[in-house]
């Protein structure tokens, strides 16, 4: 039979062996490379005193990481919940790092799963208070291409969503909605009273998403929620933290400020301008660009405004910038030289021209874009990609 005492030795070194693994693990394996699992998902999180827990759809994409940043940071317990099929999972492993473990939480979800998505959010704890929906795809050429992909993942996933809220007892809902609702529209700038009249499958499915919102609100008192139409994002975090940085293989299909700064880092060989007759002062798209972090703010001002049935809200500067103004303005905050190709052929589902009309949201809300020169919203963005020059 084996001296006890010889075994203690043993215990010891194995016990010190599995402490220092503790350690290793704690301190070094959060950066390990690797497809991203589940993020705390047994976890109770905790807000800070008068925080809400917030569950954001679509966390992982360039507006849904921003906003959970925003969130956290104002001291509320954030839930992503994001199949990863547009996200970026290196977006998410920097909100691990900023965000302290008892306020975030990612699960790898998708909306369509519908029995999954209810699942989810009747076993995170604490109870979700309420639900900010940014998950969808949004490219509007490939809307054209493949519209049953848009109807199912914009305007049915809203309705799984909102019936997985109904059965787990939440009842607050910010949607995030587009001005490609309101298509070629008749009379500039575009007001919450521009009759939306969409030309593609994306603005379609987001309108339908919002019309199944509005009949739920009118069939259930106790809901409450909001719908913010915006206008064409971009910029980044001004500090650095956040970018934007679409995955290789949805780079042809990326916004116009991306596939600038694509070019101008030579992951392109050009830049091409699709649309050069439309009836607009220099012939280019006409567009109001907002500040992702505009966006956001927005968002948390709204948060407070949740109303039935729900109040709509368009974000924007409220001025349009042609996309050749832009493309040169991109080219003076890069100074390379980009091989800019205007191609005559517009991208099919495109609209001609349209900005916003923010009064409303302005008198009602108080809130007011502070990004407004473009320029220095680019400058944002390009200080980010000359950082992060393979992204996350």
């Amino acid at each position: 039979m084996a001296d006890p005492l010889r075994r203690e030795p043993i215990r010891y070194v194995a016990l010190a062996l599995i402490a220092s693994f503790g350690v290793w693990y704690v301190n070094f394996s959060r950066n390990l490379p690797g497809p991203l699992l589940d993020i705390n998902p047994r976890g109770v999180l905790h807000p800070e005193p008068g925080g809400l827990h917030i569950v954001v759809t679509g966390g992982a994409g360039f507006i849904g990481s921003h906003a959970v940043m925003v969130l956290a940071e104002a001291g509320h317990a954030v839930t992503v919940l994001d199949n990863l099929s547009r996200g970026n999972a290196g977006a998410l492993r920097v909100l691990r790092d900023m965000i302290p473990s008892r306020r975030f939480r990612f699960l790898r979800l998708d909306l369509g799963d519908r029995a999954a998505l209810c699942d989810a959010l009747g076993q995170i704890s604490p109870r979700v208070d309420l639900v900010m929906h940014f998950a969808a795809v949004a490219y509007v050429g490939e809307s054209m291409r493949d519209p049953l992909q848009y109807y199912k993942n914009v305007t049915v996933n809203t309705v799984n969503l909102l019936d997985c809220m109904a059965a787990n007892g939440i009842h607050q809902l910010v949607y995030s909605s587009t001005c490609a609702v309101y298509g070629n529209p008749e009379k500039l700038p575009v007001t919450e009273q521009t009759p939306p009249l969409p030309i593609n499958p994306y603005g379609q499915s987001k309108l339908m998403a919002e019309e199944v919102i509005r009949w739920y609100a009118r069939s259930q008192p106790w809901f409450k929620a909001i719908i913010l139409r915006y206008f064409n994002v971009y910029g980044s975090d001004p500090q650095g933290r956040l970018g934007e940085y679409p995955r290789p293989e949805l780079r042809s299909q990326s916004r116009i400020s991306g596939a600038c700064m694509d070019a101008a880092l030579g992951l392109v060989d050009k830049l091409t301008v699709k649309g050069t007759r439309h009836p607009t002062e220099d012939g280019t798209c006409v567009r109001d660009y907002i500040h992702v972090m505009d966006l956001i703010s927005a968002h948390v001002v709204a948060m407070k405004h949740l109303d039935n049935p729900p109040p709509l809200y368009n974000i924007g500067t409220g001025k349009g910038v042609s996309v050749k103004q832009f493309v040169e303005a991109c080219q003076r905050v890069t100074q390379r030289d980009i091989k800019v190709v205007y191609q005559e052929e517009a991208r099919p589902g495109d609209y001609a021209a349209v900005w916003s009309d923010v009064s409303k949201i302005n008198r009602e809300l108080g809130w007011r874009a502070n990004f407004t020169d473009i320029q220095e919203g680019l400058q944002h963005a390009w200080q980010w990609r000359m950082s992060h020059p393979e992204g996350y």
